[in-house]
C-alpha cells in the first residue's frame, strides 16, 4: 500500500483548515460526555435493565480505545484527509442510527460504531497537524487552537446535553451530531489539501492491526466492565487473557515486521513518550471529574439535566482558557516546567474542588475549585499534545498521535473504574437524605484521589521531560 502525504497549502487556506480540525475534535470530545445527563431518560424510555445503561457510553469508550492506533497508522497509510472525512461519516451515519434507536441494542450498536468513527477521528486531526503545520511555534499555536475545542468539549458535551435533553428529548443528543459531522466532512473536501502518493510505497501490516486492535478493544472491555461485573467474573477474567495474548502477539508480530504497524523506533523520542504517559494520566485524573460532577449536580443536588449542562459552563471557560495560556507557556518556558506548573494548578485546585462535595453545600462552593483546576486542565491539554508530536516525523505522526489516544482512552477506562468503585464502597444499604451525603462523601474522596494522581502526573513530567527538549518544542 501506498503511503499518502497531504499537498501543503497556501497560507490562507490553513486558517479554515485548522478550523474544521478543531470542530472535528469538539465532535469528538463532546461524544464523550453528551449522554451522561441523558442517561437516565435513555434508561426510562428504551428499557434498560439494572445498570446496563451504563453500556451507552461504555460501548463508545470500548471501541474508541480499541481503534485507535488501528485509525493512526491508517491515516499515515490511507491519507489523512480520506481518514478524517470517512471518521466523520461514520459519526454522522452512526448518530443518526442512535438518535432513532427503539431498543437497547441499536442504542449500544451505534455508539460502539461512533466510537470506531472516533478512533478514526482523534489520530487523523493529530495527524493533519503535525504534517500542514511546522514544528514550534506554528504547530504550537495550530494545537492550542485544536485543543481548546477539545479539551472545553469534555464540558461542553456535559452542558449541551443537558440542554438538549431538557428541550428536545434524549434522541436530541445523537440527532446534533449528524448535520455538524456531515457539515465538517463536505467541508474538509473543499478545504483540507488532498492526499498526494507518496514515492515510498507501504505495506500495511495486517496481522499487527488485527491483534492490536482485537487486544486493546478487550483490554478495555476489562477495565470498563471489571467494576460493574466483579474482577473476578468470567467476561472481565477471559476478556483481560485474550487481551493479553493478543497483545504479546502484537509486539512479536511487530519486532520481525519489515513495516511494522507500531515502529518500536518511535520509543526513543523521550518528548513522545512523556506525551503518551501524560495522556493517561490526564483522562485518569481531570477527564473522570465530569462524571462525578453530575452525580453530584444531578443526584445529590437534584439539578435538572438543563441546570446540570449550565453548571459546566464555568468549567468550560477555565478549561479554553487554559489551552490558549498553555501554548504561551511553552513557547516561553518548554514543555517540561509548563506541564509541571500546570498539574501543579490541577492539584490545586482539584482539592479545593474536593471541599465542596458536602451534601450542604451549593454549587458556588464548587466554583473555586472549578477554575483553578479548568486553567490547569486546558494547559495540560495543549502541552501533552505538543510533547507527544515533537520530534516524530511526517510519515509517522499518524501512529505517533494513535498511540497517545490509545492511552488517553485507557487512562480513562482505569481511571473512572477505580474511582468509581473508590466512590460506591460506602452506598450499600443507604437511603434518602443518607444516600445523598454517602454519594458526596464517595464523591469527595474520589475527586481527592484524583488530585493524587495529578501530582503522579508532574513526576511522570519531571523524570521524562529532559530540559533540552525544550529547545525543539519552542523552535
Amino acid at each position: 500500500m501506498s503511503q499518502t502525504l497531504p499537498v501543503q497549502p497556501v497560507h490562507r487556506r490553513l486558517g479554515w483548515t485548522l478550523a474544521l480540525l478543531a470542530l472535528g475534535q469538539l465532535i469528538f470530545s463532546l461524544d464523550l460526555n453528551i449522554v451522561f445527563v441523558a442517561l437516565p431518560d435513555i434508561g426510562a424510555d428504551l428499557g434498560f435493565s439494572g445498570q446496563t445503561q451504563q453500556w451507552v457510553v461504555s460501548a463508545y469508550v470500548v471501541f474508541a480505545g480499541g481503534f485507535l492506533l488501528f485509525g493512526g497508522r491508517a491515516a499515515d497509510l490511507v491519507g489523512r484527509r480520506r481518514v478524517f472525512v470517512l471518521a466523520l461519516a461514520i459519526y454522522a451515519v452512526s448518530s443518526l442510527a442512535g438518535g432513532l434507536a427503539t431498543t437497547p441494542l441499536m442504542i449500544v450498536v451505534a455508539r460502539a460504531v461512533q466510537g470506531i468513527g472516533g478512533a478514526l477521528l482523534l489520530p487523523s486531526t493529530l495527524a493533519l497537524i503535525g504534517t500542514l503545520f511546522a514544528e514550534g511555534r506554528e504547530r504550537n499555536r495550530a494545537l492550542a487552537v485544536w485543543g481548546g475545542a477539545g479539551a472545553s468539549g469534555l464540558t461542553v458535551g456535559a452542558l449541551l446535553g443537558g440542554i438538549l435533553t431538557q428541550g428536545f428529548g434524549w434522541s436530541a443528543v445523537f440527532f446534533v451530531n449528524v448535520p455538524l459531522a456531515g457539515g465538517v466532512a463536505l467541508a474538509a473536501l473543499l478545504v483540507i489539501p488532498k492526499d498526494v502518493r507518496a514515492q515510498v510505497r507501504r505495506r500495511f501490516d495486517l496481522p499487527g492491526a488485527l491483534t492490536v486492535t482485537g487486544g486493546a478493544t478487550l483490554l478495555v472491555f476489562a477495565l470498563v466492565q471489571g467494576p460493574e461485573l466483579g474482577w473476578a467474573s468470567l467476561p472481565v477474567v477471559l476478556a483481560a487473557a485474550l487481551a493479553a495474548l493478543l497483545l504479546v502477539a502484537f509486539v512479536i508480530i511487530e519486532r520481525r515486521s519489515v513495516d511494522p504497524l507500531m515502529p518500536f523506533s518511535l520509543l526513543r523520542n523521550r518528548s513522545l513518550v512523556c506525551g503518551v504517559a501524560v495522556t493517561f494520566v490526564f483522562m485518569a485524573t481531570f477527564g473522570a471529574l465530569p462524571y462525578f460532577l453530575t452525580v453530584l449536580l444531578q443526584t445529590v443536588h437534584h439539578f435538572s439535566a438543563l441546570q446540570a449542562g449550565l453548571a459546566f459552563l464555568v468549567p468550560s471557560v477555565a478549561i479554553a482558557s487554559g489551552t490558549q495560556l498553555g501554548e504561551r507557556m511553552v513557547a516561553r518556558w518548554g514543555s517540561r516546567t509548563t506541564l509541571l506548573l500546570a498539574f501543579g494548578l490541577g492539584v490545586l485546585g482539584t482539592v479545593a474542588l474536593a471541599w465542596g462535595f458536602d451534601a450542604q453545600r451549593g454549587y458556588w462552593a464548587l466554583v473555586p475549585g472549578l477554575v483553578v483546576s479548568g486553567v490547569g486542565q486546558g494547559i495540560v491539554w495543549t502541552g501533552m499534545w505538543i510533547a507527544a508530536a515533537t520530534g516524530v516525523g511526517p510519515d509517522q505522526q499518524g501512529v505517533a498521535a494513535g498511540t497517545a489516544s490509545t492511552t488517553l482512552n485507557i487512562g480513562n477506562a482505569i481511571g473512572l473504574g477505580v474511582l468509581i468503585a473508590v466512590a460506591n464502597a460506602g452506598l450499600a444499604g443507604r437511603q434518602g437524605d443518607q444516600l445523598g451525603a454517602a454519594l458526596a462523601e464517595g464523591g469527595r474522596i474520589a475527586v481527592l484521589l484524583a488530585a493524587a494522581g495529578m501530582a503522579l502526573g508532574g513526576l511522570v513530567v519531571l523524570f521524562l521531560l529532559r530540559d533540552r527538549d525544550r529547545t525543539a518544542i519552542r523552535a
